[in-house]
């Protein structure tokens, strides 16, 4: 996939950048494999806001995308490379010989026709197919990984991730995250071989406001540019700075900016065996 630009016509046209679907096969989804997918605009069950600017956007319908892929030993060919609105990613449609249809992950390389195979058992190491990480070389990138046996993909879905096998030791897989985190996993946890498709994603430049409100994304304002009823960093004469002698605040009152929030038994440090860059110790 590329990214496309047009011409300057508007500010915003000059500004913005927009996905080219080529690789796109197919425009409408697999019914049987769609929901609607109702908003919450942020609200919780009695309806208070929980997540800020959030609201609106376009209507989308939510695709049943198999994180799992338990239909073990089962080759399934590839019918169609699909756009997924819930994502950024690209989804591939894929019939086994029964002719029941499901939707995975698409592979950065995936295309139709290309036949695929999920098993717990060692088999051939081709992008797309999916086995535990104790049977899948070192130096081998991945996807769509499970970080407990049986639960499905949770890790290293978004588009243009992979994840590399560093070495199988005892009980475990280090695998090097996208974030360059190494990490422990179960080595009887599933993975899918490859890279995740539409890595130019990333360079999509939203270009407006209006854009991130189709997206269901509304404006962020600073504390700073509120008022002192609104935010710990509101008021002040012109575009005053926080000037707060505890630091700066959320605004709720609580430590903001820069201070560490994870709870210690919440931490699995155990399992990481090096920090991403950004956290390592001087």
């Amino acid at each position: 996939m590329a990214v496309r630009k047009y011409k300057p016509t508007t500010p915003g046209r000059r500004q913005s950048s927009v996905q080219d679907f080529s690789d796109i096969t197919k425009k409408r989804p697999e019914k049987s494999l769609t929901s609607v997918l109702n908003r919450k605009a942020g609200r919780n069950n009695t309806g208070k806001i929980t997540v800020r600017h959030r609201g609106g956007g376009t209507k989308r319908f939510y695709r049943h995308v198999d994180f799992a892929r338990t239909n073990f030993d089962m080759p399934v060919t590839v019918v169609a490379i699909e756009y997924d609105p819930n994502r950024g990613a690209r989804i591939a449609l894929v019939e086994d010989k029964n002719k029941d249809k499901s939707y995975i992950l698409a592979e950065k390389t995936m295309k139709v026709g290309d036949v695929v195979v999920s098993s717990k058992n060692k088999i051939e190491p081709k992008a797309g197919n999916r086995m535990p990480l104790e049977y899948i070389p070192s130096g081998m990138n991945v996807y769509n990984v499970e970080m407990e046996p049986g639960k499905g993909g949770q890790a290293v879905r978004s588009a243009g991730n992979y994840a590399q096998i560093m070495v199988i030791e005892g009980k475990h897989a280090q695998l090097k995250m996208p974030s360059t985190e190494i990490r422990l996993i179960a080595k009887e946890c599933m993975a899918t071989i490859g890279e995740v498709s539409n890595s130019d994603y990333k360079l999509v430049r939203w270009g407006k406001a209006g854009r991130m409100r189709y997206r269901g994304i509304k404006p962020t304002v600073k504390g700073k540019n509120m008022n002192p009823v609104d935010h710990p960093h509101g008021g002040g004469e012109g575009h005053s700075p926080i000037g707060l002698r505890k630091g700066p605040r959320t605004k709720w009152g609580k430590p903001a900016l820069g201070v560490k929030t994870r709870k210690p038994k919440q931490s699995s440090g155990k399992f990481i065996v090096s920090r991403r860059k950004s956290k390592k110790k001087k």
